[in-house]
């Protein structure tokens, strides 16, 4: 499958520079970086969330959990995991679980954890579980520059 056509339109859209690193296949964000030989924390994981008022897209390294808590506090909301079947309406081009973090292509808000902004280098999933969109921190800011940008991690 590779880039889900949303994604790939976007980056076309943004002109921005990036490579695709190929890797077996993947179940999880961490799986992804070990396979792929590359660090945890410059991947960017992307966890649906939602409650009665939307859905949130958060955006952080694979190495770390979404403190929900903490995004209660910072968004005054009553967050929550979504289901399989949520996920996939939201993301028909992509293979169940391989969410991009542009959630600005998908019509959700984003929020990203400021520890991804002390990469150089950050790769993320953008539609299936064998290949990782590689870009440089620079671009990745670019490409998420509606997104809101906080700090809502907890270390594993």
């Amino acid at each position: 499958m590779s880039i889900a056509s949303r994604v790939s339109e976007y980056l076309a859209e943004q002109d921005a520079d990036f490579d695709i690193l190929r890797h077996p296949h993947s179940s999880t964000s961490l799986e992804s970086a070990q396979l792929a030989h590359v660090p945890g924390d410059c991947i960017a994981k992307s966890v649906v969330l939602g409650d009665e008022r939307g859905y949130l897209l958060a955006v952080l390294p694979a190495s770390c959990r979404v403190d929900l808590g903490e995004l209660h506090r910072q968004t005054n909301r009553n967050l929550g995991l979504v289901t399989e079947h949520e996920l996939g309406a939201l993301f028909e081009d992509c293979e169940p679980g391989a969410v991009p973090p542009f959630g600005n292509v998908y019509d959700l808000d984003t929020i990203v954890d400021e520890s991804l902004v002390e990469q150089s280098d950050i790769y993320f999933e953008a539609g299936d579980h064998e290949s990782l969109v590689h870009v440089s921190a620079e671009t990745f800011e670019a490409l998420l520059a509606d997104a809101r940008h906080s700090e809502f991690i907890r270390h594993h």
